[in-house]
């Protein structure tokens, strides 16, 4: 493995997680709603201005940093899904609260890079959610303030500072634009259920980011074998450049059992080994 992760042990939801640690967020006890499967969340409440007294996930990062000699990617919610999985105010505009996440999530961010963090992502798994119906109105009524809101949250980084985002099960196609003007270094998202069919639309968008396609479903049981993953991977080489691919699962294993997932992130990592044996 080139980058880890800590592992998020200590996390709930990934809303819920940050929500808990920010003013300006209230949570029910008994609000549940069903997010896939059997698995719920409680989504929170914002009921005032948003704001941090401390960070949240620097001393876990920082911690999980000092056990290893490779890359520790630290892990944040981004503004968007915040808002867009939360009950959001209504005395103020869904822009105005989006922006005030994205200040508090830009101080971890600042937080995280001071401490020696290199990389981080900002999770905007639910970009999608809050499109208009009219895609006329997709631009001016939310993608005006949403990617802007994003771009908030990392602008005061250094330019070594590696800053990559990820996004869940969705269609991506047709905003494909608006996803390269995150202005990220790299994306990753699902792939592996598609049949890899948003590479096509990376191509003909000229996609200016590197991306890490998922080249395997983390929501099944079924460890992939290393020829899968070897094939999978030269189907997405004749699409993006090489040094513009990151191989990677395609979301988050924290439903997943140590067992599988040691064996399905070691499949990984000899199907990239394999593939960068053919390539030289």
């Amino acid at each position: 493995m080139d980058v880890l992760v800590h592992g998020e042990y200590e996390r709930n939801d990934m809303v819920e997680y940050f929500g808990e640690s920010l003013g300006g967020f209230l949570f029910t006890k008994l609000g549940w709603v069903q997010s896939y499967g059997t698995r719920c969340v409680k989504p929170p409440i914002i009921w005032g201005d948003v704001y941090r007294d401390k960070p949240i996930t620097v001393d876990w990062s920082v911690f999980a940093q000092s056990q290893t000699n490779k890359i520790m990617k630290g892990m944040l919610t981004g503004p968007v899904t915040i808002l867009n999985w939360s009950f959001p105010r209504e005395d103020i505009s869904i822009e105005e609260s989006m922006m005030q996440i994205a200040f508090v999530i830009r101080d971890e961010v600042l937080d995280l890079e001071k401490n020696g963090i290199r990389m981080i992502q900002i999770d905007e798994a639910a970009l999608r959610e809050k499109l208009p119906l009219r895609k006329s109105d997709w631009y001016s009524e939310y993608l005006d303030f949403a990617i802007p809101a994003f771009r908030l949250t990392h602008s005061g980084v250094k330019p070594e500072t590696q800053i990559h985002t990820h996004m869940c099960y969705s269609e991506f196609n047709d905003i494909i634009k608006a996803i390269d003007d995150m202005d990220a270094d790299v994306i990753t998202f699902e792939a592996s259920r598609s049949d890899l069919q948003i590479l096509d639309a990376l191509r003909d968008n000229h996609f200016e980011t590197e991306v890490g396609p998922g080249v395997y479903d983390i929501h099944s049981a079924r460890v992939p074998s290393v020829e899968e993953i070897v094939t999978a991977l030269k189907g997405m080489l004749e699409k993006i450049e090489p040094d513009k691919l990151w191989v990677n699962p395609d979301c988050g294993l924290k439903t997943r059992g140590v067992k599988e997932t040691d064996a399905s992130l070691r499949n990984m990592v000899a199907a990239a080994k394999e593939i960068r044996r053919l390539a030289n």
